[in-house]
């Protein structure tokens, strides 16, 4: 039987390094190296990087594992608000609209969780 998730690895890891060849690999690198840098790490790109690593916590286990881990909506609902300031620093509409919807994402999961109807 053949592993699903190895076959994803394979072809995600072919469409990135074709995405990477096509964009440059220099560019990829120092976008990349960015996170080193001291000055990078302003307010907005520090909210920006908490909430994507939060929403990545809810969406990976949801999407891969089929399991929902209600409460760290709590902590997306409070990143989603974050981020939309932060999207207003940058000037970045499509993260706006993203992070509003994913307000009411997060709270319908925390209030279906409470209401106990899971």
């Amino acid at each position: 039987m053949t592993n699903p998730y190895l076959i994803a690895a394979l072809l995600a890891a072919t469409l990135t390094l074709i995405v990477y060849t096509h964009v440059g690999w220099r560019p990829i690198i120092g976008c990349m190296k960015m996170w080193g840098r001291r000055d990078y790490w302003t307010s907005y790109n520090t909210v920006e990087f908490l909430a994507w690593a939060t929403k990545a916590a809810v969406i990976v286990p949801g999407l891969v594992f089929g399991v929902e881990i209600w409460w760290l909506h709590v902590l997306t609902l409070g990143t989603s608000v974050a981020l939309i300031w932060a999207s207003m620093k940058k000037l970045l509409p499509t993260l706006v609209a993203f992070n509003t919807l994913w307000i009411f994402l997060s709270m319908t999961v925390i209030v279906r969780h409470l209401m106990g109807q899971v």
